[in-house]
C-alpha cells in the first residue's frame, strides 16, 4: 500500500503538464483580492533532490523538465513554470524540483490557506518537517492532515471563501483509485459545485483510465477541459505509463488557449518515439 513515493517520477513528463496547469491556475486565482484555499489530497513530500537515491533511481526528470530547463524558446505559461524551477534553483543547474504543495506556496497570497493531505508516513514527515521549517507566516497558512485525502475532500468544502482550487492526483498504483476520484468528485461537487478541481491521471493501459474520464465528462452542471499528452507508443507487456492527462472541472477560461500552445510543444519536445501526441477537449455550459 505504502510503496508509492512521488521522487521516484519528480520532474517527469507528467509533472510538467500538471504543475503548468496548476501554476496557470493559481495566477488566475490571484487576479482576484478575495482569498481562496489550496487543497491537495495527495501532497507528497512537497520538494525533492532530484540527486537524491529515490529521484536518481529512474532519473525520469531527463525526459521532463531538464528537457525545457535551457529552452530559450518556450511558450508564455512553460516560460513562467521553467522560470519558478529555475528560481527555486537559484540560477544553477538543476536539482531540486517542487511538488504541488511548494508551488502552491510560491503563488499564494498571505491571506490564502493551504490544505495537505498525506497518507503515506514517510512522506508526511517529511513534508511536515519542510513545513516546519518555513517562516511562521508560511506555517499559520498551512494545514497538515495524515489523512485519506479521498475520504476528507468534503469536510473541507466548501471553504468559508467560497473560492478553491483542488488538486487531485494519486498514484493510483491501486485500481480502486480510479473509483475513488468518482466519488470523491461527485461529494465535492455537492458541497461546491463552483470549485476548480484539477485531476491528474496517467495514461496506461487499464480500462479504468477510459471509464473514469468518461465518468467525470458526465457529471452534470460543469465546464470540463480535457488535455492528455502522449509521449510515446504503449509498451507490448502492457506494463509502465506512456503519458498522462489533466482533468479540470470549472476551469479559468484563459486555460483552454493556453494548452493550445502548450500541449504541440511538449509533444514535439518531450517526445520519446513517433507515436507522441496530445489531445485536447473542452465542454462549455
Amino acid at each position: 500500500m505504502f510503496s508509492y513515493r512521488h521522487a521516484f517520477h519528480a520532474g517527469n513528463h507528467a509533472d510538467v503538464l500538471k504543475h503548468t496547469v496548476l501554476i496557470h491556475t493559481l495566477d488566475y486565482f490571484n487576479r482576484k483580492p478575495t482569498p481562496y484555499w489550496v487543497i491537495d489530497t495527495h501532497a507528497g513530500a512537497g520538494i525533492y533532490d532530484l540527486a537524491d537515491k529515490w529521484a536518481e533511481k529512474n532519473a525520469e526528470f531527463e525526459t521532463g523538465i531538464s528537457r525545457l530547463f535551457g529552452r530559450t524558446d518556450l511558450p508564455e505559461d512553460l516560460a513562467t513554470y521553467v522560470q519558478y524551477i529555475k528560481e527555486l534553483n537559484l540560477g544553477e543547474d538543476l536539482q531540486f524540483y517542487p511538488g504541488s504543495p511548494w508551488i502552491a506556496l510560491e503563488y499564494m497570497r498571505d491571506k490564502d490557506k493551504l490544505r495537505l493531505f498525506e497518507l503515506h508516513p514517510s512522506e508526511v514527515e517529511i513534508l511536515t518537517d519542510n513545513i516546519q521549517q518555513q517562516d511562521a507566516q508560511i506555517r499559520r497558512q498551512v494545514s497538515i492532515f495524515e489523512k485519506n485525502g479521498f475520504e476528507y475532500l468534503k469536510s473541507q468544502l466548501p471553504p468559508p471563501t467560497r473560492r478553491a482550487i483542488t488538486l487531485i492526483d494519486p498514484s493510483y498504483e491501486d485500481k480502486h483509485d480510479y473509483r475513488h476520484v468518482i466519488k470523491a468528485m461527485k461529494e465535492g461537487l455537492e458541497r461546491f459545485q463552483t470549485g476548480c478541481y484539477l485531476i491528474w491521471y496517467p495514461l496506461v493501459q487499464r480500462k479504468e483510465v477510459y471509464d473514469m474520464v468518461q465518468h467525470l465528462q458526465k457529471l452534470p452542471n460543469i465546464e470540463w477541459i480535457n488535455a492528455s499528452l502522449t509521449i510515446k507508443k504503449p509498451s507490448k507487456d502492457g506494463y509502465g505509463m506512456h503519458g498522462s492527462g489533466m482533468f479540470v472541472i470549472n476551469p479559468p477560461y484563459t486555460l483552454y488557449p493556453a494548452l493550445e500552445q502548450i500541449l504541440p510543444y511538449l509533444k514535439e519536445h518531450l517526445a520519446e518515439d513517433a507515436h507522441a501526441l496530445y489531445t485536447l477537449e473542452h465542454v462549455e455550459k
